[in-house]
């Protein structure tokens, strides 16, 4: 049975569209496709806007017109044409930044916070101090000092046989990779917070808290820097 249907599927749709007119409109009896004036290539894939500028100072592909760089994102730039006769625009070049990537909002055990922050953040003065405090915080110390939701305490380390009561340090402010590496990476504000769990231990978690703005920051120094590198060339345009 559905050997027949797909069968009579396929003889309708080889008829010829037929136009109707009702009420003053035209409607036609199967889908119509508009065929393109214009021919257009698959976008290129590049990890670097270093990529993207050398791509652009070679002069490999012939382009109509002036070029648009759209910084689309902090981790994603393209190379756009502008309107061509079809009102569309053909992307040449797409360029994703390969970013660690780290759970923002999630907790994890200290030790894997601890590899993380050392590894996908910059070296910071908030970030060393978070890197001593979560390496020295002892395990159930976190709640039996209550928790009012902004400020926590808990127990440290201080020495080889001494310890201390210290509070969380709240907000910190770090520097993450969160953006291409040619330009200098945000920094914002985080939220720190830590967790016993009987099973892991103290658990520890970051939490953004800038609203966002660093991505504003980011896409304006990427933008920056791509306005830098093309200096003279004449037909790029460039926003974010």
């Amino acid at each position: 049975m559905d050997m027949r249907k797909e069968a009579l599927s396929y003889i309708v749709g080889m008829k010829d569209p037929k136009i109707v007119e009702a009420f003053g409109e035209q409607y036609s009896d199967k889908p119509l496709i508009r065929v393109d004036k214009e021919l257009r290539a698959a976008p290129l894939k590049m990890k670097t806007l270093t990529s993207l500028i050398d791509y652009i100072n070679a002069g490999i592909d012939s382009t109509k017109g002036n070029m648009i760089v759209h910084v689309v994102a902090p981790d994603c730039v393209k190379l756009v044409s502008c309107l061509d006769t079809d009102r569309q625009r053909e992307t040449l070049v797409e360029v994703h930044a390969e970013i660690p990537d780290f759970s923002y909002g999630s907790f994890m055990d200290h030790e894997t916070f601890l590899i993380s922050l050392q590894a996908k953040f910059l070296p910071g003065n908030d970030r060393d101090l978070l890197l001593k405090f979560a390496g020295t915080v002892e395990n159930g110390t976190v709640a039996q000092y209550g928790d009012d939701g902004v400020s926590q305490k808990a127990t440290i380390k201080t020495g080889i046989a001494s310890k201390a009561d210290y509070v969380v340090p709240n907000p910190v402010l770090l520097t993450p990779y969160r953006t291409f590496m040619e330009v200098e990476q945000p920094e914002s504000s985080f939220i720190f917070r830590l967790k016993d769990d009987e099973r892991i231990g103290v658990r520890c978690a970051i939490f953004e808290a800038d609203g966002g703005a660093w991505k504003n920051a980011a896409m304006e120094r990427v933008a920056e820097f791509i306005r830098e590198q093309l200096h003279g060339r004449e037909g790029f345009t460039v926003i974010y």
